[in-house]
Order: structure tokens, then C-alpha cells, then sequence
């Protein structure tokens, strides 16, 4: 399933807020009991994270940040926008989001909008029908018989299941492949004082980002998917999930999870490695999907990476936030823009609990394509 990555686009939302104001913000939501104020803004705090994107974010105001969407807490039992209302917001905002991203990946790839076979979209946080999938046809010109697949609702390593569709069709050499993630992660807040959504709040955020696949190498020296695979961690079913509510979707996330991947990651990485002749020392670069500073803390330990290893993770969390499927290719972008290692793996994780991996490496020098349609 080998195929070459021509190029990653990303975007975010125009307007950003400070970590510490996401937590004053959340205490007008009743997530903390009063005078608890001070442990919400340290966990905060301790995501790591120092600002994120949301399409809910208005013109900031002397005071800080402004958004009304949200309303404050009129009591116990509120719980915030219906799904119905977050889902029409989903509709308003996505598309110019995963529009923009694709736009970046194309024209860094050469390609022509025209000449793109296949369009893979990806999101775990939203669903309209027509939906993003056209607005990017529409908006970008793609042909109206480009064939368009759409993965939903996997999570945050969604991006994977993505790239493994994008390579059965990448198999045909007249394919273009144009894949695009996006996330409006912080249409999901949720209201109450439950950890894991607390947790949820702390770190989520909203982003797209959009690559160009075919089977022929780039016209410089870029990554290739070498292959994939994918492994259901033993007894962790219940550690992570995502539920859709009445008021929004719902992460369910067990304190066991940076636990379950610190004591089974190294085994599972090691024998992916292993059927590709390869060894965890062979890899030069990390792309790992920073799910939370926990998280990564748990990988570095288990593979016994250096920080130098876990820092375009690090960055994009810090810079970013967790913006779920569309992370990874961040971080991705930023691995291609920096480091001259031959081998990178990637990984993502997701309800289940299930590890995503992805091996890539530096194709050769060769002439970039100008059309789907060559022979």
C-alpha cells in the first residue's frame, strides 16, 4: 500500500484563546464548586497547552476572549446547547475550515484541483449531509465526478483509517488522492464537574488539515506511507470512548489509559516494527499524536524516547491543542519541514482502546504529476 505524500496543508480558526483564559471561561459553566476556582486553572495549567483555535471565539473584547454560543449556567441540570444546535454550528463552520486546509496541500503539491480522482474527508465531531465533502468540491473546483469517501467518527487516530482509504485507491497510478481532516472540537464542551469531561474541555480544540497522495514519488524528496497496521489494546474497552448526546458528543476517558499504553506500547511497536526488519533505534523521527501531556509523558517512557524525539508533538499540543484526527498531520507537517531523518512512524489512539501506526519514509527524487488522468 505504499504511496507518496505530495504535500500537507493546515488550518486553524482565525480567533484563539489563552489557556488561562479557557479556564476562567469554564468556570461560568458550573465545572468547578465555588472557590475551587484556583485547582481548575493549575489543571489547565498542566495540559502544557498554551493556546488553541475555536470557530466559536468572537472579536476579543478588553476583557478577554468572547464567545456566545455557550451560555453560562443557569444551574445543576443545564447542560448546554442541544446536539441539534452544535451540529447546525458544525455545518456553518466546518467547511471553510477543511476548505482552507485542502487549498494549502494543493498548491504546495503542484497539483491542480481538476486533476485530484478521489476526495477522502475525515471528522469524529460533526455531521451534515451535503456537507464538507462538496463545499470542497464546490469551492476548489474539484472535478463533480471526483469519487468521495467519507470516514466518521473514529477518533482521534481517524486520520489513519483515512490515509489506509486513501492507499487502496493511491494502488491505481492514475490516482490523485486529496484527504482532509476536520475538527470543531469545541462545539463538544460539556458542562458539570465529571473528570473525564473536565479533562475533555481542558485540552480539545479545532483544526483541519488536508494532504495530496498518489503513487508516483514527489518531485523532491519527501515521505512515502510505507505501511500501516492497527491493534486493539487487551482489556481497555471501556478505558476511552465517544458517545453522542443530547447535548453534545461525550468522551469517556478512564485515569487508566496513560497506564495501559506505557505498560503495552514498546510490545506492540516492537513487533510492527519487526515485520519490516526494523528496530525502535532505526526510526529517526516520531509523529505521535499528543492526546494529552499524560499521554505522551507514558510513550516516551515505554520507547524510551529522548525529548528531542517528542518535541513537533510537543509543540503542536502546546501551539494547538488536541485537535483530535487532524493532529497527527500536523505534526507531520512539521516532521517533513525539519528533520532529514530517512524513517518516521506515527501513532494515534482511539476508542477501543485501538493504536493506530504508520510507517513512513523519504522517497527518492522524481517528477512530480500533472494529472489523474496520465497514463
Amino acid at each position: 500500500m505504499s504511496f507518496a505524500i505530495l504535500a500537507i496543508g493546515t488550518a486553524s480558526p482565525p480567533r484563539r484563546i489563552a489557556q488561562d483564559a479557557a479556564a476562567a471561561m469554564a468556570v461560568t459553566f458550573g465545572n468547578v464548586p465555588p472557590g475551587r476556582e484556583r485547582s481548575l486553572a493549575t489543571l489547565y495549567q498542566k495540559t502544557r497547552i498554551r493556546t488553541r483555535g475555536s470557530v466559536l471565539l468572537e472579536t476579543p473584547a478588553g476583557d478577554g476572549a468572547v464567545q456566545r454560543f455557550f451560555p453560562t449556567a443557569t444551574g445543576p441540570e443545564d447542560e448546554g446547547p442541544t446536539t441539534a444546535a452544535r451540529m447546525d454550528r458544525y455545518q456553518q463552520e466546518a467547511g471553510g475550515l477543511a476548505v482552507a486546509a485542502a487549498r494549502e496541500a494543493l498548491g504546495l503539491s503542484g497539483v491542480e484541483a481538476g486533476s485530484v480522482t478521489h476526495l477522502v474527508t475525515c471528522s469524529c465531531t460533526g455531521f451534515a449531509n451535503p456537507g464538507v465533502d462538496l463545499q470542497i468540491v464546490a469551492d476548489l473546483g474539484l472535478s463533480p465526478s471526483v469519487a468521495r469517501t467519507h470516514v466518521g467518527f473514529m477518533g482521534c487516530h481517524g486520520a489513519f483509517n483515512s490515509l489506509r482509504v486513501a492507499g487502496a485507491f493511491a494502488a491505481d497510478p492514475r490516482s490523485v488522492v486529496l484527504v482532509v481532516s476536520v475538527e470543531l472540537c469545541s462545539l463538544h464542551f460539556q458542562y458539570g464537574r465529571r473528570g473525564d469531561f473536565v479533562i475533555a474541555n481542558a485540552i480539545f480544540a479545532d483544526g483541519a488539515a488536508a494532504l495530496v497522495a498518489c503513487n508516483r514519488h514527489p518531485h523532491d524528496a519527501g515521505w512515502r506511507v510505507r505501511r500501516q497496521w492497527s491493534s486493539i489494546l487487551p482489556d481497555s474497552r471501556g478505558d476511552m470512548g465517544w458517545e453522542i448526546g443530547d447535548h453534545g458528543f461525550r468522551m469517556t476517558l478512564s485515569p487508566r489509559v496513560a497506564g495501559v499504553l506505557e505498560g503495552g506500547i514498546r510490545g506492540l511497536v516492537e513487533k510492527t516494527l519487526a515485520a519490516e526488519g526494523l528496530g525502535i533505534a532505526d526510526i529517526g523521527a516520531w509523529a505521535i499524536h499528543p492526546g494529552g501531556p499524560r499521554i505522551l509523558d507514558a510513550i516516551g517512557v515505554a520507547l524510551d524516547l529522548s525529548p528531542d524525539a517528542l518535541a513537533a508533538s510537543q509543540a503542536v499540543l502546546a501551539d494547538h491543542g488536541n485537535m483530535s484526527s487532524a493532529t497527527i498531520l500536523f505534526i507531520l507537517r512539521d516532521l517533513l519541514a525539519r528533520t532529514d531523518a530517512d524513517r518516521c512512524f506515527a501513532m494515534a489512539f482511539g476508542p477501543g482502546l485501538t493504536a493506530e501506526f504508520a510507517l513512513l519514509d523519504r522517497a527518492p527524487p522524481a517528477t512530480a504529476p500533472s494529472s489523474g488522468n496520465d497514463p
